[in-house]
């Protein structure tokens, strides 16, 4: 029961986060952003816990490339998007991630995975698309993200219970600093942040980063990939309550059917994803401390 509770609330700081770096990316560039914030998070956890051995470097190289992924498309995505659609279409990775580990375990995907992905492109299509059959460019890119982080939970299935949690989710933030600072120097001047978005970068930082990647990386050792995704299903609909709330923004009657699809989607998917997941689950292992 500790693991769900610690999972919903990670869920719930991952759903917090939409609003917070929607207005944080008006003022600092999306991967200056991404790197300050997962630099304070490694910081942060690097303190209480160092990496040690080529092995858990190779593994939280292998996780933090997909985390860095998927946080340089989200947040991007974010700056011509609005936080609830984001945080709705990033919930799309509890679609993907029974497709990616089927691929990754090389068998064949059951029908309601099938049925469920179709329903998410509809719903998606319906939050999205206003005028002609095109979406735009920032929920194709948090479309992107979605795989990612799909690919993120995949990998952490198969590895995280190999190693110490906080060093682990320490190496794992380290490298996505690393690349989205790296990024950030080649493309947008490399730009230092200000006092306007120094409360954000803590938060998000501190709390998020380190935070809840931590009860993320620690749950899914206890409960394993697929139980775990169950959980991080309440994100997008975290997203979409503060959007609504701090940010004024609302759904019309088309959005409210898309968003509602995606959602009965994630349900159909999970419900069907059984105990055992497609690749090792590492409830199945005493986890290292």
């Amino acid at each position: 029961m500790v693991a769900y509770a610690a999972l919903a609330l990670a869920a719930l700081l991952f759903g917090a986060t939409f609003v917070v770096v929607k207005e944080a990316v008006a003022v600092l560039p999306p991967l200056a952003f991404v790197g300050w914030r997962f630099l304070i998070g490694a910081a942060a956890l690097l303190l209480l816990g160092l990496p040690r051995g080529k092995t858990i470097w190779r593994d939280g190289l292998a996780a933090g490339v997909l985390l860095f992924a998927g946080y340089a498309l989200q947040t991007a995505g974010l700056a011509e998007t609005s936080a609830s659609n984001s945080g709705l279409i990033t919930g799309l990775y509890v679609v993907f991630t029974p497709l990616l580990a089927a691929i990754v375990a090389r068998h064949g995907v059951n029908l309601p995975t099938i049925g469920g992905t179709i329903v998410a492109f509809v719903g998606l299509a319906l939050l999205t698309i206003d005028d002609g059959i095109s979406l735009a460019g920032g929920d194709l890119l948090t479309l992107g993200c979605a795989v990612a982080f799909a690919g993120h939970i995949v990998v952490l299935s198969r590895v995280a219970f190999r190693h110490p949690v906080i060093p682990l989710t320490a190496v794992q933030l380290l490298v996505t600093a690393s690349l989205a600072l790296a990024g950030s120097a080649l493309t947008e001047g490399f730009p230092l942040p200000g006092g306007e978005v120094l409360t954000a970068l803590l938060l998000t930082g501190l709390v998020v980063s380190a935070g809840a990647f931590l009860l993320q990386v620690w749950s899914q050792t206890v409960i394993g990939p697929s139980r775990t995704a169950i959980i991080l299903a309440l994100e997008p609909a975290f997203a979409a309550a503060f959007a609504a709330w701090l940010l004024a923004e609302r759904l019309d009657t088309q959005g409210w059917v898309g968003a509602a699809l995606i959602l009965v989607a994630i349900y159909l998917v999970l419900v069907n994803t059984g105990d055992r997941d497609a690749v090792p689950a590492a409830e199945a292992v005493t986890p290292a401390h």
